[in-house]
């Protein structure tokens, strides 16, 4: 990842912690809580790719796992954050920018629904069985639900202060902001590859026999 979008990186997982401690742990709402920090990496992978993603997922996690009132292991909401970092990135618009709604949503919808699963998972790991208590499905539903409501109003503002103050004028202008492969920069490759290997290869061969006597 880039050093000029570190700042911004930071600034946005501390805000969305911040807003996750002491606002929305603070509701008492029915199942989960929302997860402000899941919205947040989800949004810059989306604009850094998985190596992004990858990286502030992990660093957003450990912040979580530290910041009170933890109640868990230390690591294992880093783990998840990462994970779904890595997995968000993946699946990376062409140069960050989601062109419909819908495309965010359910990486958003599929997040949520895998972190909660992954994190019940390690849980039963290192023996926490809160989940057995509440209830693997409320929470799931919960979370799902929570999140898609929150989604709208977060994701596509991290996106756009993600591109907007994390670009590297160096690499801006050279051509090569992407911020790390995605299924879009791999798409354009093999299509600008198919398009340009044909036309070069019919004139080599054309110069070749013209060439013969």
């Amino acid at each position: 990842m880039r050093l000029a979008r570190i700042p911004v990186s930071a600034v946005l997982v501390l805000l969305g912690l911040i807003l996750q401690v002491s606002v929305f742990g603070r509701l008492q709402l029915p199942g989960a809580t929302p997860d402000i920090l899941l919205l947040v990496v989800v949004g810059l992978a989306m604009v850094y790719g998985p190596t992004g993603g990858c990286l502030v997922g992990f660093a957003a996690g450990l912040l979580a796992d530290l910041a009170p009132p933890s109640d868990h292991a230390i690591g294992r909401y880093a783990l998840v954050l990462c994970l779904m970092g890595y997995a968000a990135g993946l699946l990376r618009p062409d140069h960050g920018r989601q062109r419909s709604v819908s495309g965010a949503l359910l990486v958003v919808a599929a997040a949520a629904v895998a972190s909660t699963l992954l994190y019940a998972m390690v849980g039963a790991l290192v023996g926490d069985t809160a989940a057995r208590h509440v209830g693997l499905g409320s929470l799931v539903l919960t979370a799902l639900l929570y999140d898609l409501l929150l989604a709208p109003f977060v994701v596509p503002v991290v996106m756009l202060i993600g591109r907007r103050f994390g670009r590297d004028p160096v690499a801006a202008a050279a051509g090569d902001d992407e911020g790390g492969p995605g299924l879009g920069t791999l798409s354009r490759y093999r299509t600008t590859r198919e398009a340009s290997s044909g036309p070069s290869y019919k004139k080599r061969r054309s110069l070749g026999f013209a060439k013969r006597p």
